[in-house]
């Protein structure tokens, strides 16, 4: 098989067509950027994307502004896909949403270039179109709205000047908003209440997803929904919305319940973090807002392929450091807390070695079942192996009632600096932080000191019970990934989540991986889940299924849910797969698919190209998908044989015509494997 054999789906997205070059044309070619008739305190300005497909109306009406966005068909008729929306914010400095006056705009054209190791593309070169409108309220306090338009994506924020008399702002609320068509069903997570669940942990963005629900659908607890939030509109296509580029300066928002079929951008609930921090954020002066995103397109492959959370962001600092990404593996997913002794991880390490993994994760209580004197021979006996060293880590102790330790060290520099300075003595790799308290500017700032310290010592860092990272791959160069889903350890707690294994499956690669790395923490080749292989919840998806899911779940460093015993219960094929998956992709593109039902994805590291099917439906699919550069090529086929359920690999070969029929049984799964 060819290198480069998904490249025609590749160019297809990136190919100008006749149409979009006439329509681009006709709004101008440096900036496209068009100016809508004023009608009576109407003003309102066209943005197209390079391509000229994706357009970005930006308006004010009756001192308003507003927004609408959508995109050209062939015949030039115009489809929009979020109707008119609120922009604007209210802060202790001024009002910005009503009663505005337009002072001025402008726009022009970028290049968006930089390298992205740790997500679903290691290169991202694009082009995108900017426009900025500078607006005044009537005590003449102005802001700056910034939108930046690329094909199928769309960013926008907010930035307030500084004026003389002011030097920092709180945000109030904001008004910013998504308006869908009437025929629009969605993809939504709830937001839970705070400080509720195992422990008082929640929120942790580890809700359940309705999928094709109705707009007027109640939210679970009545906070609305968490970003990511995908929407169906109709035959028209598809949006994606999330936001992205939040640090320590803002907090992380979520979406209102719909009133209109309006969703409003709402800040955290005063509840998160046990009271702590206040709900609005503030910065300093100048200062800008977070970017809200936008996917859109009448297909769902620039929404799995999106690269709109990192071409808006910028580093936040650089690294002295060289971080290594790959796998793992990790006792406590299967063996659980009974685990975490010295002989146990003995194990998990010589697994991991005999596996050719990176890394293998100690979690919780490994000071007090190990401890930090027994941990240093730990770490030394992996690292003769060639394994490196994960430890787990609380993030406090003061905002829920974890008592799993190591506990309040992360949430106190004086403390995290000593303990991350032993860390980096003993050759520890990497950390894993748990049980965050919420989405206040608080819990932000602690997100960005814990990634700044840590990498002061070299540690990598991995999120978990936490919220979805929001563009920080590019921000921080020791990040490697973040939980923030329904993730494995659900499958062993209930079988209700086994049972819908594959129904979440096929979700994410549409919504939450979409916008993130997903630190998902499976591929279980246990039947059973405990330790024995003997007793606990069932799985119910294949083998197969779950080798797809190494490939269609993304994260930098990944930990998979294999155990010793797979050694010996297991054809030597299957872990011989296992062995060479990778974390890090050069490239990834969407090939068929509907969220929830069944997804096929492509993906390409180096030489080695991957091709992943995964079916939630209850009712066998056979599927025909075009890989047309790969026409007449030798591939390697895995797939859960005649009685849907038996791992088999063998040498298949794509048709003259680039067609191949994948036979996927419910709950199973199909991997093609080529050069």
């Amino acid at each position: 098989m060819k290198k480069f054999f998904f490249a025609a789906f590749w160019m297809a997205g990136m190919m100008m067509t006749p149409v979009a070059a006439e329509v681009l044309e006709s709004y101008g070619a440096a900036q496209a950027i068009a100016t809508a008739d004023t009608i009576g305190r109407q003003q309102e300005k066209t943005v197209v994307s390079p391509d000229g497909m994706t357009f970005l109306k930006v308006g004010l009406k009756d001192g308003r502004p507003y927004y609408k966005a959508g995109y050209y068909t062939r015949e030039k008729k115009e489809v929009l896909m979020v109707d008119e929306s609120p922009l604007g914010l209210r802060a202790d400095i001024g009002d910005f949403t009503q009663g505005l006056t337009w002072v001025e705009d402008h726009g022009g054209t970028h290049d968006i270039s930089y390298d992205l190791g740790r997500s679903k593309t290691s290169r991202v070169d694009r082009k995108a179109n900017d426009f900025s409108v500078r607006l005044s309220n009537a005590e003449k306090a102005e802001i700056d709205m910034e939108f930046v338009v690329e094909d199928h994506n769309i960013a926008f924020r907010y930035h307030l000047p500084k004026p003389k008399e002011a030097g920092c702002v709180r945000v109030m609320a904001e008004s910013t908003g998504f308006r869908f068509p009437e025929k629009t069903t969605t993809f939504l997570a709830p937001q839970s209440d705070a400080m509720i669940g195992w422990k008082r942990t929640k929120p942790s963005y580890e809700e359940e997803y309705k999928a094709d629900a109705p707009m007027d659908t109640p939210s679970q607890y009545g906070h609305g929904y968490t970003f990511p939030g995908l929407s169906h509109v109709g035959d028209d296509g598809w949006v994606l919305v999330s936001e992205t580029g939040v640090d320590s300066r803002y907090c992380a928002s979520r979406l209102s319940y719909a009133h209109d079929r309006l969703y409003t951008v709402a800040f955290p609930m005063p509840e998160d973090n046990n009271g702590n921090g206040t709900s609005e954020p503030a910065f300093a002066l100048p200062g800008a807002t977070p970017w809200r995103t936008l996917t859109l397109a009448p297909t769902l492959g620039p929404i799995v392929e999106t690269t709109i959370p990192w071409a808006v962001v910028e580093p936040r600092f650089a690294t002295e450091h060289k971080y290594k990404t790959g796998r793992g593996t990790w006792s406590w997913i299967l063996w659980q807390d009974g685990s975490i002794h010295y002989d146990d991880q003995v194990r998990y390490v010589d697994w991991a070695a005999s596996m050719g993994y990176e890394y293998t994760l100690v979690d919780n209580w490994w000071n007090r079942n190990i401890g930090h004197e027994r941990m240093a021979d730990l770490i030394r006996y992996a690292r003769s192996k060639g394994v490196e060293l994960f430890l787990w880590y609380s993030s406090s102790g003061y905002w829920n009632d974890i008592d799993q330790g190591p506990i309040n060290i992360m949430d106190n520099p004086i403390t995290r600096k000593r303990e991350m300075k032993w860390l980096q003595q003993q050759g520890v790799k990497g950390i894993k932080v748990d049980f965050f308290g919420g989405d206040k500017q608080e819990t932000m700032r602690l997100y960005e000191a814990i990634l700044s310290d840590a990498d002061d010592y070299g540690l990598m860092v991995i999120l978990h019970g936490c919220t979805i990272p929001r563009g920080w791959e590019r921000m921080y160069p020791n990040y490697v990934g973040s939980e923030a889903v329904l993730a494995s350890e659900n499958l062993i707690f209930n079988q209700h989540f086994c049972d819908n294994e594959a129904f979440n499956a096929t979700l994410h690669p549409f919504i939450r991986n979409a916008v993130g790395s997903m630190e998902f923490g499976g591929t279980f080749l246990n039947k059973r889940l405990n330790r024995g292989n003997d007793g606990g919840t069932t799985r119910v998806t294949t083998d197969v299924f779950e080798l797809a899911t190494a490939v269609a779940f993304q994260n930098s460093v990944q930990n998979f849910a294999l155990a010793p015993n797979n050694l010996t219960d297991q054809p030597d094929f299957v872990l011989d797969f296992m062995k060479g998956v990778p974390t890090t992709l050069d490239e990834t593109r969407f090939i068929d698919g509907y969220p929830g039902r069944y997804v096929v994805l492509a993906r390409r590291h180096g030489q080695d190209c991957y091709v992943a099917a995964l079916n939630a439906e209850k009712e066998t699919l056979q599927l025909t998908v075009d890989l047309p550069l790969a026409a007449g090529s030798r591939v390697t086929y895995y797939h859960d044989g005649k009685d849907g359920k038996t791992p088999v690999q063998e040498e298949a070969q794509v048709d003259k015509k680039g067609r191949f029929k994948f036979v996927l049984p419910p709950n199973g799964g199909s991997v093609l494997k080529g050069k």
